[in-house]
This record gives C-alpha cells, sequence and structure tokens, in this order.
C-alpha cells in the first residue's frame, strides 16, 4: 500500500492507496513543534483507523511545503512504518516540463497539482488550488508548467479583514444568500466570499486571454475550493483529491528507481 502525504502550511494531508485505488484520507494540523514520535502516533493511528497495519505500507511520498518539519516528519514514517519515503524534489520524475524563470523555486506543491490535473484531465489547463494561498496555474497541451498567478488564500482574507480591523469578528466563511449584508457579520461574508468569486473569475479570463486559448480546461481543488467552484461556471471540476492524485502519479513515475 502507498501512504501519500501533502505537508501544507496550514494543513498535512494523508490519503492511502490500495493499488490505484484512494481508500482513505486524513487531515492534520502543521505545527512545527511535533516530535517524530508523535507524527509517527498520528500515522500508525490513521492507518489502523482506516482498516490496515504499519506493515501493509510499502511505500510512501511527501510532498512539502514546510522543510522545518520534513526531518521529522521522514523519521517518523521510517520508525513506526519501516519505509524510507521519496520527497517531490530535484531528481524525481513528475512527467512535467518546467519553463519558468527560477524552476527550482516552484513550490513542490503547485507541480503536483499539475501533474494531477494533466495525467487526469489533459491539457492545457488552468490549475487552481484554494490553500492558505491561492494559485492559479498553467499547464500546457504538452505538459508544460509555464508559470501562474499567487493571491492572499480566502481564509488569509477573512482572518486579514477581523485582525486589523479592531470592530470586525472572526466570521465562518461561507456564501450568504445576499450581498447586500444587513449585519456585520452577513456583510463581511458577502464581501470576502463573493469578492473572491468575482477575483478567481477575473483571474481566470485575463489567463485565458493571455494564453489565447479560451476552451482551457479549469481544474480546482483545495480545501475552501467547493465553496468557490460552486458559485461560478468558470471552473469546470472540483477535484478534491487531485494532490493525492498527482503524488500517486509521480510515485507510479519513480517506483522502478
Amino acid at each position: 500500500m502507498l501512504l501519500v502525504i501533502d505537508i501544507g502550511n496550514t494543513n498535512i494531508t494523508m490519503g492511502l492507496y490500495d493499488g490505484n485505488n484512494l481508500i482513505n484520507n486524513f487531515r492534520l494540523t502543521t505545527r512545527f513543534q511535533r516530535t517524530s514520535d508523535e507524527y509517527g502516533t498520528f500515522l500508525v493511528s490513521f492507518i489502523n483507523a482506516s482498516g490496515y497495519e504499519a506493515s501493509d505500507i510499502s511505500a510512501a511520498i511527501i510532498s512539502s511545503v514546510v522543510p522545518k518539519i520534513n526531518y521529522s516528519f521522514a523519521s517518523s514514517i521510517i520508525k513506526y512504518l519501516d519505509v524510507k519515503p521519496l520527497f517531490i524534489g530535484p531528481g524525481v520524475k513528475t512527467g512535467i516540463s518546467i519553463h519558468i524563470d527560477h524552476p527550482s523555486s516552484l513550490g513542490a506543491d503547485r507541480l503536483v497539482d499539475a501533474a494531477g490535473a494533466f495525467y487526469t484531465y489533459g491539457g492545457p489547463c488552468i490549475v487552481i488550488d484554494f490553500g492558505t494561498a491561492t494559485t492559479f496555474d498553467v499547464v500546457t497541451s504538452k505538459g508544460e508548467f509555464i508559470g501562474g498567478a499567487t493571491s492572499p488564500g480566502i481564509g488569509i482574507t477573512a482572518n486579514a479583514l477581523s485582525s486589523m480591523a479592531a470592530q470586525l469578528p472572526e466570521i465562518e466563511i461561507t456564501k450568504p444568500a445576499v450581498v447586500i449584508g444587513k449585519n456585520t457579520v452577513t456583510s463581511m461574508q458577502a464581501g470576502v466570499v463573493f469578492g473572491y468569486i468575482g477575483q478567481t473569475e477575473y483571474i481566470i479570463r485575463k489567463i485565458k486571454e493571455e494564453y489565447g486559448n479560451q476552451e482551457m480546461r479549469v481544474i480546482s481543488t483545495g480545501g475552501l475550493g467547493k465553496i468557490i467552484a460552486n458559485q461560478t461556471d468558470l471552473i469546470d471540476i472540483y477535484d478534491p483529491d487531485l494532490t493525492f492524485k498527482g503524488l500517486k502519479i509521480i510515485y507510479d513515475k519513480n517506483k522502478n528507481k
């Protein structure tokens, strides 16, 4: 069985593959202070809750944008699962050709999402990940990553609004029924959610215009992505498991190495 892991700035998400089937997934808050034993305990608990034993895991692959916890997490996998994980990085085959100014600066998460989108849905495509930051990435019909746009995530946007204005409260990120809010909370929700829908649609249109192809497929993922994807016709597919699929695809390209 294959363990796929995405270490993000806000959450660590883990998926378990039995062959080509994703059978379960789990989300853990990202914290720098955890030890390898703490991570190991979480991993074993997740595997057991899925109906399997640690000994059933034969391989693991990790995408990480938080280098500070890589050592502890890798150590936990080696100690508790007796598996050496493969990290997305230099020397790893991804099937995606990177065509940006500084290829080594591309985040592993964006590369994994690009692979997942291209090999699952084809290209050219726009890949949107609604995470801590929201990324809009372009992959050509040849599987070339040619760049994209990055904006503050919807969570950061909402948190900034409440933390920087003394009289504005923290809010649940949900779409209100109307854009003309009758109280502070619904007016904030309207501004954040409807504003983010507008931003998303504008960037998609500008990318298609600049790329010169209005038929580009738009694939989105990310924890809060469903809220936005459900409110616009410009997003063709919302796939919550896109990152897991990308990790599995990349693992398959490297498993014989």
